[in-house]
């Protein structure tokens, strides 16, 4: 937000310069980004004079260039060769003395340099106005009054405005400082600390009056919950054209283009006090009727850009008797605004409902300054103020005079909030004990009006525009804020709590199982919890009717909190697939949120994304890309740093996994993971295959404690190693192997690994081939090879009988 040092100082008298009061505004809590210096014409007029010309004669070597001998009021004279047709010897014009700087229409410097054009030496330049800054021709040279002394410097004759304004970035809850008059009176608060002289000058309205009653508007509000409070007055005889020149350039320094005196009289009066205003040419208000109303979703309406827009039911517009005229509060229409040819308005002032403004702004695709703050929440109490203040502004700028009575519609009337103040509470959360009289004066330099002191706190009566402090805790903010975050002494002991948790506390948990993927060349990203509602069409497991839906949405492409961690998950892929990063592993700790009958539920969880190759590209060993058993190692290697045992294994095939496998303990799932079926990867325009597991964090977190850790000495005896080369049918998984040689000997075996598949021509077209290692180790002695030939026999026999099993 940008903030003019000179319209500042007219609500509050200063004579720091812009440096100094940056620095207390930052203090006070507006920071102060960056200050900018603003000259009315660029450049001040820096190094341009009044130059006699005394001689023009033709140049010798152009048609079209005279060459002249210029007088600058000292010294000898100089020459300058000008191409305008209207250069005249006798004539009194400004010069740019070499050295000097101008500046093109686009703001960009170049300077004049003494040098030859066409071999004749040109010593300065005769200039144009727009070359100058002092307006558009481009017809010739100024020539300026003939009873000017020759060395004059031009900005004695022009009234060049100087200022700096400053680059303010404002928090979203202050709402209050979204003016000049916001900015002010923040800035009155500091210096009434500093006992500085804190008078606040504000615009007067006591020359307010109706001329005549000549041209009344009926005003009508369909919803007072949408427009709480409408304000209207009709003024006539007005002579629209452009605004004078202090107007224009209080505008031109916070960056707004001037239009014409009754649009920039609104504009002026929407920064200086904070109250969106808009005009109306009477002439196009139909049956002199204002309805402030919804209309039918699908009704078109064509706003001030020229675009033609549809509107929704909810849209709140402002409708004369047969059309809507302008989107309330966001942006007018292209057939009721002000032209030169407008000679009465209806002026508008309201306040309507900030949520209203920022969807109809959201789904338009609007940002209006006008829509900025009624989205924040202007001050419902200065309606009527601004419209007098802006109706007589217009009367000073562009004549004319009120027709009719002010029109308000206000139906409840918005009070004044109270909060409790406890001083004890105060200095315990700043850390220091402020003076009470210095609180008091504190609040009162915030408008905040003391009714009530006892000697444990205080009773006030917060203003309806500081709609950010509603709590006790807001008031303490204030207080420190303006007494001064840097007065606030450190103590030289530092105190802090440990607080006792346990080492299966949430955060822990992460930390551990974050690092160890970090370690496996894991990165961690952070997905939106917003997201489309039309991913839901990518997954039968999701329903409509379980989206957690947002009131107020930034749009509509994030208008639901996300029920997969998949499909954000994916967009991070296509992103990064589109930078060329085709090698990569995430992880994600998140939530995912359900509305189930009418029930809102979170849920913890852990994703994890793998695509492209497992390494990046190395001359010593060849690439191995990602897959589905990459991934269930990876899932496997987390679940026994977690110290979760008795997996049970169930595949899954859904419309989101290709391959898939649910692992659970305890009756509870742990994780699902799999290969991304293509269809769903290709909405995200991703081609080559995606690995995807999802935990349930709630259960993995319920799952932890419930295993004592035990230690065990190293074994001392040798383990001893077995193979088999089992022929099976194909649909008979390891797991089945592993399951039965558990079961079958449980007190030395320790391992079971599947170290090869084979499936080809030397084998029925319905089998396939497992080479399966078996691991015995005895903690008491060594195993022989009469013990582990009787183990491997049994097993056999079982593989045979239970899985028809062969041994190749």
């Amino acid at each position: 937000m940008q903030i003019s040092y000179n319209w500042l100082k007219q609500f509050i008298n200063t004579d720091w310069d812009a440096q100094k009061t940056g620095e207390l505004l930052t203090d006070l809590g507006l920071e102060v980004e960056g200050i900018e210096a603003f000259e009315s014409v660029k450049g001040g007029l820096q190094g341009i004079v009044v130059g006699e010309v005394l001689t023009c004669i033709k140049h010798p070597n152009a048609d079209r260039l005279q060459l002249t001998t210029v007088y600058l009021g000292n010294g000898d004279p100089v020459q300058i060769v000008c191409g305008a047709p209207n250069v005249a010897a006798g004539q009194k014009v400004p010069v740019a003395t070499a050295g000097t700087t101008l500046y093109d229409a686009h703001g960009e410097p170049w300077k004049i340099k003494k040098g030859k054009i066409r071999g004749e030496v040109s010593d300065g330049m005769i200039c144009a106005e727009d070359e100058l800054g002092l307006g558009d021709s481009h017809d010739g040279i100024m020539v300026l009054d003939e009873n000017l002394d020759p060395g004059t410097p031009l900005s004695e004759l022009y009234d060049v405005e100087s200022d700096h304004v400053f680059e303010i970035g404002l928090t979203p809850n202050r709402a209050d400082a979204m003016s000049h008059m916001g900015v002010a009176r923040d800035l009155r608060a500091g210096m009434i600390q500093l006992n500085l002289n804190s008078e606040f000058i504000t615009p007067s309205t006591s020359s307010f009056h109706v001329v005549n009653r000549t041209q009344k508007v009926s005003v009508a509000v369909l919803d007072h919950d949408l427009a709480p409070r409408y304000c209207g007055v009709t003024m006539g005889n007005l002579s629209v054209e452009e605004s004078p020149a202090w107007l224009q350039n209080k505008l031109k320094s916070i960056g707004l283009t001037p239009k014409n005196n009754v649009v920039d009289a609104t504009n002026y009066v929407l920064h200086e006090l904070g109250q969106p205003l808009h005009a109306f040419d009477l002439a196009k208000v139909q049956g002199e009727e204002i309805n402030v109303k919804t209309v039918p979703g699908g009704t078109k309406f064509t706003t001030l850009d020229g675009v033609e827009r549809e509107l929704h039911e909810e849209d709140l517009m402002i409708c004369d008797g047969e059309k809507p005229l302008c989107l309330a509060g966001v942006f007018g229409g292209e057939g009721s605004g002000v032209s030169e040819t407008t000679t009465s308005i209806f002026l508008e002032s309201a306040y309507f409902n900030p949520v209203s403004i920022r969807k109809t702004a959201k789904r338009h695709g609007l940002n209006t300054d006008a829509s900025f703050r009624f989205e924040r929440g202007i001050d419902i109490k200065i309606t009527k103020y601004a419209l007098k203040r802006a109706a007589l502004l217009i009367q000073e700028i562009a004549g004319g005079e009120v027709t009719s009575d002010i029109v308000e519609i206000y139906p409840k009337k918005t009070e004044d909030h109270q909060v409790v103040l406890n001083f004890e509470r105060t200095y315990k959360l700043i850390g220091e004990e402020i003076p009470k009289e210095t609180i008091k004066s504190i609040l009162a330099s915030l408008d905040i009006k003391i009714i009530n002191v006892t000697e444990t706190g205080l009773g006030m009566m917060v203003p309806s525009y500081r709609n950010d402090v509603t709590r006790e805790v807001d008031v303490i903010e204030e207080i420190l804020r303006v007494y001064g975050y840097n007065n606030i002494d450190f103590k030289p002991k530092l105190n802090a709590s440990i607080s006792a948790s346990h080492r299966f506390e949430d955060y822990r948990v992460q930390n551990i199982i974050g690092d160890q993927l970090a370690g496996l060349g894991f990165y961690e990203i952070l997905g939106n919890s917003l997201t489309t509602p039309s991913y839901i069409q990518l997954s039968e497991s999701l329903k409509e009717e379980h989206n957690v839906i947002m009131l107020n949405p930034l749009s509509n492409d994030l208008s639901v909190m996300r029920q997969s961690m998949l499909f954000s998950g994916l967009e991070a892929v296509a992103h990064n697939l589109n930078r060329r990063q085709n090698n990569f592993k995430f992880f994600e700790f998140g939530k995912t949120y359900h509305n189930f009958s009418g029930t809102r539920e979170e849920q913890k969880c852990l994703s994890l994304l793998i695509t492209g190759n497992r390494s990046a590209e190395n001359w010593a060993a060849a690439s191995q890309p990602t897959s589905f058993f990459y991934l269930k190692g990876l899932v496997y290697a987390i679940i026994q740093r977690l110290g979760i045992d008795t997996i049970t294994e169930k595949p899954v095939k859904n419309d989101v996994f290709a391959e898939g496998l649910q692992l659970s303990a305890s009756k509870k799932q742990i994780v699902q993971l799999g290969s991304i079926r293509k269809k769903v990867a290709a909405h995200f325009d991703i081609e080559q295959e995606v690995g995807y597991a999802i935990f349930n964090w709630d259960n993995v977190l319920s799952l932890l404690d419930r295993k004592k850790t035990l230690f065990t000495a190293i074994p001392k005896y040798p383990a001893v190693r077995r193979d088999f080369a089992l022929l099976l049918d194909k649909n008979t998984p390891f797991s089945a192997i592993y399951d039965i040689a558990k079961n079958s000997e449980k007190k030395v075996l320790r391992d079971v690994n599947l170290f090869d598949v084979y499936e080809g021509d030397s084998l029925p077209e319905d089998k396939k081939s497992y080479a399966v290692s078996f691991t015995f180790q005895d903690e008491g002695k060594t195993l022989t090879d009469k013990q582990v030939d009787k183990i491997m026999e049994r097993f056999r026999k079982q593989f045979e009988k239970e899985l028809g099993a062969v041994l190749r």
